[in-house]
């Protein structure tokens, strides 16, 4: 059978992933995702708004004319998990294949949300969940399995492309977390079980490949997280808090410790409602019955109004605007556009780390100056990565055993220790390691 593979985005950068597997006569899209920061340099961008070429021109969604190369049918696009640089081009892109979005629960509700929110394309792909460990046919002879893994958003899959000439693993993103605070952990078992059937190609997420060791669990941020907020609990002015809106685990940590120290949780900001209201409509979390979700403008400064009336003492508003973002609610907060004033010695936790990428830390530098000129005490970087680590990926390689590997997720110079890594293990560039770029075809098997 014919093995071939698209690398049609997300293989010169971190964001708007898309990859595309050939086997035979049979499509599978992985991930159709934006490249946000993209998007951020131009202002009031609204990509429901915008046609799919202006923002493939833009660079913030996957090229993907390439596919018009592939001689075979789109059954199946399968979004990894939630994070809008592996969903938010699904509203764009998807209408052009008639296939299947398959995804997790979590997953398959936010895609849900990004289409409903679409305004130039109806996309009428049918919606298909499928759960960790569940597998479906890919055509007549392959078949697609979805394997658990822990990452900094609940529900996240590595999509298994099961095929006549071996296993196609889409490795895209996660990390080792045997502890997890939601959900089961990394199905290393399972990851082994596929490497002894074969593989003939592991396509990998290169993010934290310059580092070393390995990726800490999240149960370590959160007892970061419960030392540093109980070190607060005689603190009596304001405490506001932030953190990817996505990290339902972490958001779910800061709500119980705030109620630890004696104070209310609230939840602000239009991406903290949506991700926090739909984990718990799907009953991934059990909420205080009392917690306040507000996303609109006018409802979050009612809120702030309410808070500054009753004391900031007996709150913690949890808010968006962890990496600077001009409209999040953090950012508002520190150009003084909310009515939450902020004192000397108010305290602000960042339980997230910048984004490795020149807007994002050019942003977060900003409203961490903001902030810090009325008077803010910044407590940085409590924080876990959702990406491996060196040892995590020596350990994915041993466990699977690939015949091809396939760095993504970077940049070009993002790929030289993860390259260094799979020489060492016996790969060599050109033949079995291959570093591609967007638009590229990958022909595994003639």
């Amino acid at each position: 059978m014919e093995i071939e593979i698209a690398t049609i985005g997300g293989y010169e950068e971190v964001g708007r992933q898309m990859t595309a597997v050939r086997a035979g006569d049979d499509v599978v899209i992985f991930d159709m995702g934006l490249n946000l920061s993209k998007v951020l340099i131009h202002d009031n961008v609204e990509t429901e708004r915008m046609h799919s070429l202006d923002l493939i021109d833009m660079g913030a969604i996957p090229d993907d004319r390439v596919m018009s190369d592939l001689e075979g049918d789109v059954k199946a696009i399968v979004p990894t998990h939630g994070h809008l640089d592996h969903i938010a081009a699904i509203p764009k892109l998807a209408h052009r294949y008639d296939a299947p979005i398959v995804a997790s629960p979590f997953t398959l509700a936010l895609v849900e949300q990004q289409i409903k929110s679409e305004e130039k394309f109806g996309v009428q792909n049918d919606l298909v969940e499928m759960e960790a460990g569940e597998t479906m046919s890919i055509g007549e002879e392959n078949e697609l399995e979805f394997v658990n893994v822990t990452h900094s958003i609940i529900d996240a899959i590595n999509p298994v492309l099961h095929t006549p000439e071996g296993a196609i693993v889409y490795g895209l993103d996660k990390r080792m977390d045997h502890s997890p605070v939601i959900g089961d952990p990394i199905d290393m078992d399972r990851f082994r079980e596929i490497g002894e059937e074969g593989v003939l190609c592991y396509i990998e997420d290169c993010t934290n490949a310059n580092k070393k060791g390995r990726t800490p669990s999240e149960s370590v941020a959160r007892k970061h997280l419960k030392d540093v907020m109980y070190s607060l609990e005689d603190y009596d002015g304001g405490i506001v808090a932030t953190t990817f809106s996505s990290h339902i685990a972490r958001v779910t940590s800061l709500v119980e410790f705030a109620e630890d120290i004696g104070r209310q949780p609230v939840l602000l900001g239009r991406s903290m409602e949506k991700y926090s209201g739909t984990a718990e409509r799907l009953d991934f979390v059990d909420f205080p019955d009392d917690l306040g979700m507000y996303g609109h403008r006018k409802s979050v400064d009612r809120t702030f109004k309410r808070i500054m009336n009753e004391g900031k003492e007996n709150y913690l508003p949890i808010v968006t605007g962890h990496q600077g973002e001009p409209r999040a609610m953090l950012t508002r907060m520190g150009r003084g556009e909310t009515p939450y004033e902020l004192d000397d010695g108010d305290k602000v936790i960042f339980s997230a780390r910048v984004i490795p990428e020149p807007t994002n830390e050019g942003q977060r530098y900003q409203s961490e100056r903001l902030l810090g000129m009325q008077g803010a005490r910044i407590y940085d970087d409590i924080h876990v990565s959702g990406h491996l680590c060196k040892e995590g990926h020596y350990e994915m390689l041993d466990a699977l055993q690939p015949e091809n590997v396939i760095p993504a997720h970077q940049d070009m110079s993002g790929y030289a220790d993860y390259v260094d890594l799979a020489e060492s293990e016996g790969y060599k560039l050109g033949e079995d390691l291959h570093v591609t770029r967007n638009g590229n075809m990958i022909q595994l098997v003639e």
